[in-house]
């Protein structure tokens, strides 16, 4: 059968977590806008062992409570999240006793653990309630992409035994991997950040707390609940996920290196768990009694991936995952969904305004791509060094710093698609951007030489006056332009800082930098030199050196990668 054809302002194709967001995000922007959202999928989806990419960081978090207004869903519905925690616990069962990063109370900025089955179906629900078209169940079979910029795309998809078909000013693709237009119009990318994941969902709650029994361990967060935290058990070539959703499920993954952890000896859940017994044998003491609990089971083969084109002033766009992907080792990814709709939203306002919107659009892909350039940055080729508890502590100082400091600054006061703003920051974006890149270089060389001690203490981000106050400057209300400008630089100095306290921390290791870029790029000469930071020492206390203990060995080279780790 042949159903009725329509006439909408946008299509999107894609009604998960990119798609539905993009509506409301439309629908909010313009009242009287006809969006129309196909989903594959039949709703309401299950809960819990629905999709993976449940920790949400500072931006997306943001985006959903305060951009979209959806904050009452936030806090009455998801799990506010007790900050990103790590734990260097390969081969050990004793928790309490090797170094763990985290923070010992909240900071002021909230982000969540999301259970994309209850979100999705909460989205889905409140864009039907804004005027969003939503039809579930719906296969797209056709998409021709208008050949002029008067003439409207045609989309056409089936329900059941129904054939539809519209028209359409703006075509969205937030249908994830499927890549719809990606495939269309050849745009798939790859990039060189070769990593695989498995992970699956277990009905009960993994309480982390309760992983030791001493008092001093316990009295070291309050409130006592590291189980709220995004949890990283880390270990050279991978990191595991501990993730708790709303549902009482928790989520469980293993990210890992292939060149150090195959992929086929974690694709089966017996797989993963006698992996578990061997690399983190504590986490597989709290799962063996739960196998029963098992809710699902799935992994991706290489997941990181680019797009030659996201935006395009052809009035058509990518989102989410049908665009790029990236790493879920800091939960980026509804950043970039709140990114992306973001300058789709604003391509459309432009366009609605009857003004051109080619040149714009290809300003904001190469900004967007950026972005994805330099946060990629953040995980390839660093993952042998996720098992040194002597850098990794330092990276994830300075890669919260980075973040927090320049991306987080310009989505939270709201200058995304402020192009003569941010172009008149160029020489500062571009500073930090090559300081980011060069400290990553440098955290790789400094591995290969750091004691790799592994002390049996908490390193408390939230003990760091500046770490904390970086984080409450993203609530600050909107600046003026002059103001913004000043934050940015502000930046830079603060940037600058770190990455010299940084090289200070690798030389004293005696680490052979190699060609480290990083001391010429602190050498040179900025138009507008940042001032100087007030204040002591950015980084943790480094730890005395014990001649006496021999230095661990870097199992990055170990001769098999599933080899039992021996415990320090």
């Amino acid at each position: 059968m042949t159903g009725t054809a329509h006439t909408c302002d946008a299509v999107i194709m894609g009604g998960g977590l990119a798609g539905l967001t993009l509506a409301l995000q439309l629908k909010q922007r313009f009242d009287d806008i006809d969006v129309l959202v196909l989903e594959r999928r039949k709703h309401p989806v299950p809960h819990a062992a629905h999709k993976v990419g449940e920790s949400s960081v500072e931006i997306g978090a943001h985006y959903f409570d305060t951009v979209l207004g959806l904050k009452p869903h936030m806090d009455s519905a998801q799990l506010r999240k007790f900050g990103f925690r790590f734990f260097f616990s390969e081969g050990r069962s004793d928790i309490d006793q090797v170094t763990e990063i985290g923070a010992s109370r909240y900071l002021a900025v909230p982000s969540y653990q999301i259970d994309r089955g209850i979100f999705e179906n909460y989205l889905a629900e409140e864009a039907v309630r804004r005027g969003v078209r939503f039809d579930d169940a719906a296969l797209v079979r056709r998409v021709e992409l208008a050949p002029d910029a008067k003439a409207p795309h045609r989309i056409e998809w089936s329900r059941g035994d129904e054939t539809h078909s519209a028209e359409a000013r703006w075509i969205i693709d937030a249908c994830g991997r499927a890549g719809l237009l990606k495939r269309k119009l050849g745009l798939a990318e790859a990039n060189a950040h070769d990593v695989n994941a498995v992970w699956f969902r277990i009905g009960e709650r993994i309480s982390i707390d309760d992983w030791s029994d001493s008092a001093d361990w316990q009295a070291r967060c309050n409130p006592r609940a590291r189980w709220l935290s995004t949890n990283h058990l880390v270990g050279a070539g991978y990191w595991a996920w501990l993730i708790p959703l709303a549902s009482g499920s928790h989520s469980v993954g293993i990210v890992a290196d292939p060149k150090l952890h195959p992929l086929d000896t974690i694709d089966t859940f017996e797989k993963a768990m006698q992996w578990f017994a061997t690399y983190q044998p504590r986490l597989h003491e709290a799962l063996d009694d739960k196998r029963h609990l098992l809710q699902d089971f799935a992994f991706l083969k290489h997941f990181s991936y680019g797009c030659k084109q996201v935006f395009s002033g052809q009035r058509w766009a990518l989102t989410g995952e049908a665009g790029l992907f990236l790493d879920p080792f800091y939960s980026p990814g509804s950043d970039f969904i709140a990114m992306s709709n973001t300058y789709i939203t604003d391509l459309v306002a432009h366009d609605r305004a009857g003004r051109s919107v080619e040149a714009r659009a290809q300003l904001y892909d190469q900004i967007y791509h950026s972005f994805y350039e330099s946060t990629l940055a953040l995980y390839q080729d660093q993952y042998p060094l996720f098992g040194d508890p002597e850098v990794l502590p330092v990276k994830v100082i300075w890669d919260y710093a980075y973040y927090w400091g320049v991306l987080s600054q310009i989505f939270f006061q709201q200058r995304l698609t402020d192009l003569m703003l941010l172009g008149s920051l160029k020489e500062e974006l571009q500073h930090c951007q090559h300081l980011n890149l060069a400290v990553q270089q440098l955290m790789r060389a400094w591995s290969a030489a750091s004691p790799r001690r592994n002390a049996p203490v908490m390193l408390d981000q939230a003990a760091m006056p500046w770490f904390a106050e970086l984080n409450r400057s993203l609530k600050d209300p909107r600046l003026d332009d002059a103001g913004f400008k000043a934050r940015i630089r502000a930046s830079t100095a603060q940037l600058r800082q770190l990455a010299r306290e940084i090289l200070e921390r690798a030389r004293a290791d005696n680490a052979d930098l190699g060609d480290c870029t990083l001391p010429s790029i602190l050498e040179e000469n900025m138009s507008s030199p940042p001032a100087p930071v007030e204040g002591g020492a950015m980084l943790f206390a480094a730890l005395p050196v014990d001649p006496k203990k021999p230095r661990l060995p870097n199992f990055t080279e170990r001769s098999s990668p599933v080899a039992p780790r021996a415990r320090p």
